[in-house]
C-alpha cells in the first residue's frame, strides 16, 4: 500500500511536466524574426564568434566534483544509523566507498585531475 502512494506522486510529477510541456507548446506565441532569433550580447554587437570553446577537462572535473559531494552526502545518515545497520550496513558502505575509489582512480588514471596551462 505504501508503494501505492510512491506511484502516485511519480505519475502525478510527470503528469505535471508533460502538462507543462505541452502548455508551453500550445500557448507560446510563434512569430520568430530576425531580431528575435540573434543571440542577445548585452545590446552590443558580436566581435567574431559568440561561442567560447572550453577544456572539456574544466566539465570533467566540475562533474566529479558534484558526484563526490553527492556522494560525501550519502554517508552522513549512513554514520548516524550506523550501530543499527550492523555488519551488513558496514559492508555495504564499504562496497559503496570501493566503488567511489574504483571511480577515481579511472578518472586520476585518464588525467582529469590534471590541469593544463
Amino acid at each position: 500500500m505504501d508503494y501505492l502512494f510512491v506511484f502516485l506522486f511519480v505519475v502525478l510529477g510527470i503528469a505535471m511536466v508533460l502538462g507543462g510541456i505541452l502548455a508551453s507548446y500550445l500557448l507560446a506565441p510563434r512569430n520568430p524574426t530576425k531580431v528575435k532569433q540573434s543571440p542577445y550580447e548585452c545590446g552590443e554587437e558580436t566581435i567574431g564568434s559568440s561561442s567560447i570553446n572550453f577544456n572539456v577537462a574544466y566539465y570533467l572535473f566540475a562533474i566529479l566534483f558534484l558526484v563526490f559531494d553527492v556522494e560525501a552526502a550519502f554517508l552522513f545518515p549512513w554514520a548516524v544509523v550506523l550501530r543499527e545497520l550492523g555488519m551488513i550496513g558496514l559492508v555495504e558502505v564499504v562496497m559503496f566507498v570501493l566503488v567511489l575509489v574504483v571511480g577515481l582512480a579511472y578518472a586520476w588514471k585518464k588525467g582529469v585531475l590534471e590541469w593544463e596551462s
